[in-house]
């Protein structure tokens, strides 16, 4: 449960809120295709594909000739191996909940709005019939969701967004390296998958940047980093900073995309800086 003093519009992200960006005031409902392939017919979809996602225990009904005999002999209990289906559209949302995203100077902390751009991709892909996975990244861990497609599915990863970022709401201390929540990325979603990542990149250690290289070799990434306004329009005047005993004096610079860009696009990766809508 969020403390009451949090619990307040921008600050705690609500279910309803990432719900309603189903359709926006104006927009018009995508027709979802008959199969994931273009084209007038519909076709069986494909079928099991070569990657790897898990070893799981066998339930009733699975496909046997999937069975594990490692896994099997070693535990005594008979273990399938799950694999990523071939898809023509399979997409993830990574959300960072850290708590150098858990700021804002606007109507809307850093992470809320990161969310939202995130939920808004999400209803697109899934309009399209995309098959669609989430991942968040909180103090305290990973969470995460398989992909798979439909409306349902949207409103589960959306439940899963209001749930973590109100845990990281709680847990503001500490921080889990973005590396670790990488390799995790990359069992959720095979290869030629489409991921939006929603965080502030700005200081990647050097075994993040080698995890989100290794992640963009086989798959499309994004970088949606929502701007705040203190970044696009700082103040005019010097601000103090404080940190303990120490105290120093500061004059913000205006965001400038270049350098971070030029970082992504070393590592294969798209950014999209997207400035604040007070709306």
């Amino acid at each position: 449960m969020v403390a009451p003093v949090l619990d307040h519009p921008g600050i705690r992200l609500k279910l309803e809120d990432l719900l309603a960006l189903r359709q926006q005031p104006g927009g018009t409902a995508r027709h979802r295709p008959a199969t994931r392939r273009p084209g007038a017919m519909p076709a069986r979809l494909p079928g099991a594909g070569m990657d790897l996602r898990e070893i799981r225990a066998y339930c009733e009904g699975d496909d046997t000739r999937r069975i594990d005999p490692a896994a099997t002999a070693r535990t005594g209990r008979p273990h399938v191996r799950s694999f990523h289906e071939d898809r023509d559209n399979t997409a993830l949302l990574i959300a960072d909940f850290r708590p150098g995203m858990l700021w804002g100077t606007s109507s809307s902390l850093r992470s809320v709005r990161a969310a939202k751009l995130l939920a808004q991709r999400g209803w697109e892909a899934i309009g399209e019939g995309a098959a669609l996975a989430v991942l968040t990244i909180t103090s305290s861990g990973v969470a995460a969701l398989p992909a798979r497609s439909g409306v349902q599915h949207m409103t589960a990863i959306a439940q899963v967004l209001a749930h973590e970022h109100d845990k990281a709401l709680d847990m503001r201390e500490g921080s889990l390296p973005l590396a670790a929540a990488l390799v995790r990325a990359a069992r959720l979603v095979p290869a030629g998958a489409r991921i939006w990542l929603a965080s502030d990149l700005q200081a990647l250690e050097k075994e993040d940047e080698a995890a989100l290289n290794r992640l963009s070799r086989r798959r499309r990434i994004t970088l949606l980093y929502p701007l705040d306004p203190a970044e696009t329009t700082p103040p005019s005047r010097a601000l103090p900073i404080r940190h303990g005993p120490l105290s120093r004096s500061a004059l913000l610079r205006p965001f400038d995309a270049g350098p971070l860009e030029a970082r992504m696009r070393a590592l294969n990766v798209s950014l999209e800086a997207l400035p604040d809508d007070p709306s």
